[in-house]
């Protein structure tokens, strides 16, 4: 088991989300960077989906009630166990009574928290994935408070090492984040110039950003022509822009359907970069294929298999 000791309401439980069930009104959910979680079950040998912690309140604090295997990922700060740091991308061993500590990340905006065998709740429609907004899943459907119970599984000591894999060593976030796109069903009806300033300008996320989606700041995006348009199906990164003419992102929690015009999509493999991306941080989108976007995401997905054959290597020499 685990002891929360210091949380926020927007903490949960995540895997990878409800796949296939957009049909039905059901949102995916699950980790805003499904890559980090990816990695930290990879560093574990679990299955990728396992799940995890999702930790965008700071500080956070967990006790180790027995000894455990875990990993932590994602944002970059201060994290210690028992005192003493970890490095980023790092999976180790805590004893029983141990407490991890997470401080406010430099760099990123959401940690990671996974555990040899997953976070065992039970799942509904197919996920542990926390859905905050229609309050379901994870633990009773909501963020962690203090005092929770969780229950992992215990496992014997393992020697602590890192992931090769770093996402975040090109991003400097500071300056804007390269974000690509592929066109959307609604892009042609934008104006030219509206096209343009869409990979042209650098756009703002603005304080109105949660795991539903975030709202950009910039130019008026305009349309051609007056739209009229039913209500239609938007998956996790499509980009929207209502009357105002300012964009939004639907993300991990955003509704599965929706009556505004798409001018793009942003492709599955940058998705982690704006789920790791806070209030007052910037993006500069670039279009890019579809087939160039389904070849990023299986060289990401390539990567992760990599990692997770290393791990299994290194675990069977150390027997």
């Amino acid at each position: 088991m685990i002891e929360v000791l210091t949380t926020g309401a927007a903490n949960s439980i995540q895997d990878l989300g409800r796949n296939g069930r957009f049909d039905i009104g059901v949102s995916r959910s699950g980790a805003m960077d499904r890559l980090s979680l990816m990695i930290g079950n990879a560093l574990l040998g679990n299955e990728l989906n396992a799940a995890g912690l999702e930790i965008a309140i700071f500080p956070f604090r967990l006790r180790f009630d027995q000894p455990a295997r875990f990993a932590v990922t994602g944002a970059e700060g201060a994290v210690t166990l028992a005192g003493r740091p970890l490095p980023p991308r790092w999976a180790a061993s805590a004893a029983e009574g141990e407490t991890l500590v997470i401080a406010p990340p430099d760099k990123g905006a959401r940690v990671y928290i996974t555990f040899a065998g997953g976070i065992d709740v039970e799942p509904v429609l197919g996920s542990r994935a926390t859905d905050l907004k229609s309050g379901y899943g994870g633990l009773e459907g909501r963020g962690l408070k203090r005092g929770d119970r969780l229950s992992v599984t215990s496992r014997p000591p393992m020697r602590a090492f890192g992931a090769a894999l770093d996402p975040f060593a090109a991003l400097d976030f500071a300056n804007p984040l390269p974000v690509r796109a592929v066109p959307a069903a609604e892009h042609s009806v934008f104006s030219a110039d509206a096209r343009k300033l869409f990979t042209r300008w650098s756009w703002g996320v603005t304080q109105d950003a949660d795991r539903m989606g975030y709202r950009l700041e910039g130019p008026e995006l305009k349309l051609e022509r007056r739209l009229e348009l039913m209500s239609h199906g938007i998956l996790p990164g499509t980009v929207q822009v209502p009357p105002s003419g300012k964009p939004i992102i639907q993300l991990a929690d955003a509704n599965t359907c929706g009556g505004y015009p798409k001018i793009a999509t942003i492709i599955e493999a940058d998705l982690w970069i704006v789920g790791q991306a806070g209030p007052e941080s910037r993006f500069l989108f670039t279009e890019v294929t579809p087939d160039e976007a389904n070849a990023a995401l299986r060289r990401q997905r390539h990567e992760i298999d990599a990692l997770a054959r290393t791990v299994e290597v290194v675990r069977s020499l150390a027997g």
